[in-house]
């Protein structure tokens, strides 16, 4: 085991998203991540993804061990808690009062566990009017601000393409987890992390209460651009779209000169910050004008040359070809012998001194390292497994 988290054992319960992405981010720091599923069935995130062969368990089940275990019946759930009690970290995304019924509150895990950290992730918290309602990512980017500003204004909300609230619910988890840890250290105590799906899409819709406070100002949907932020958009080329950002003002001098027209930079109509905002839809007119003469490539590498931030706007094909993503083995690819040669996200953010990885695969199948945990962690011998196979406990 490597990696900063390498003397950590996690306990994963829950399936889909975001409980099991916050075990990923454990898992690839470096913790054990031992992950709990329901015998037969697993964790429905075996099958999702898209195309002829769904592949996403690969990625979010990597570094885990899988075990087969009953948590509907009494001995089952005895042995989570005897699990439980020799790991550090707990990840649940069950519906509020589901461990409580199992017998496993944060109250009777802590008596048994006092430096447990218990990580909770669910739509609307452990508390409030609405803790006890089933909650989806979608729910939580409705509620949390975020699906009303997707999309282009004279048109119905849209959502991003992706399960954001889920990933940034279990990723505030996750800080929440490491947060605790170092409360561990001076306090010998564990606490429970709370990470709603709807709080942590709202901690990333940046002026929106602000703004609204501050003046009323309702923020709406504005399609590819950001409401007086210019020139910041997708661009067209001759055989494609590139993103350009020159909002500041020097950007924007470099961006003027590269193009052709250094007066633009002295142009009371876009000399300053404000004034190229008021005159957004004519700036990107005339930009666009220039782009549509070129390739993606060439734009792409004329304003690396000048300084002036952009990129094409990459799809998975692109992503595999490109020599930043190469240089930096921001892709790492697994040789699966049912799936073929599959891509996914490296591990990130890098540490210089002790860097997280990949060390294990996916479990293949669903209780895949049941013997070998129960083995390791509670000593539990091949006649005991057998007799709880036998009974359908693990």
């Amino acid at each position: 085991m490597t990696g900063p988290l390498a003397n950590l054992r996690v306990i994963e319960m829950g399936s889909l998203i975001a409980g099991p992405f916050c075990g990923q981010l454990m898992g690839d720091m470096g913790a054990d991540v031992i992950k709990i599923e329901q015998p037969g069935e697993g964790d429905p995130m075996r099958q999702w993804g898209q195309g002829a062969k769904p592949a996403w368990w690969r990625t979010i089940a990597r570094n885990k061990r899988s075990v087969a275990l009953n948590l509907r019946v009494a001995e089952g759930q005895q042995i989570a808690r005897d699990l439980i009690a020799k790991s550090d970290i707990l990840i649940e995304n069950f519906r509020p009062g589901t461990l409580e019924k199992w017998g496993m509150s944060p109250d009777t895990l802590h008596a048994l566990n006092p430096k447990l950290i218990i990580v909770r992730v669910s739509g609307y918290g452990q508390t409030g009017p609405y803790a006890d309602r089933a909650g989806f990512g979608l729910v939580g980017e409705a509620m949390g601000g975020w699906r009303y500003l997707v999309g282009e204004p004279d048109r119905p909300p849209a959502r991003m393409g992706l399960s954001i609230g889920d990933t940034l619910a279990a990723t505030y988890g996750c800080m929440g987890a490491l947060a605790a840890l170092h409360q561990v250290k001076q306090t010998g105590r564990g606490q429970v992390v709370d990470s709603a799906l709807y709080e942590a899409v709202l901690q990333v819709t940046e002026s929106l209460l602000p703004d609204y406070g501050a003046s009323g100002h309702m923020r709406d949907r504005s399609g590819s651009i950001l409401p007086g932020i210019a020139p910041s958009n997708a661009y067209p080329c001759s055989d494609g779209d590139i993103v350009i950002g020159a909002n500041q003002d020097k950007v924007f001098a470099r961006l003027a000169e590269t193009i052709g027209h250094p007066e633009w930079a002295e142009d009371e109509r876009f000399k300053t910050h404000h004034a190229r905002g008021a005159r957004q839809a004519e700036l990107d007119s005339l930009i666009a004008g220039w782009t549509r003469q070129h390739t993606v490539a060439e734009v792409d590498a004329i304003m690396a040359e000048a300084g002036v931030p952009a990129g094409p706007i990459y799809r998975p094909d692109g992503m595999v070809r490109d020599p930043q993503f190469i240089a930096r083995d921001a892709i790492h690819w697994e040789d699966h012998a049912a799936l073929g040669r599959i891509p996914m996200p490296n591990v990130m953010p890098r540490l210089s001194e002790t860097p997280g990885s990949i060390r294990r695969p996916a479990p293949d199948t669903v209780g895949q390292h049941t013997a070998e945990v129960l083995g390791e962690v509670l000593g539990l011998d091949s006649a005991a497994l057998e007799r709880l196979r036998h009974a359908g406990v693990i």
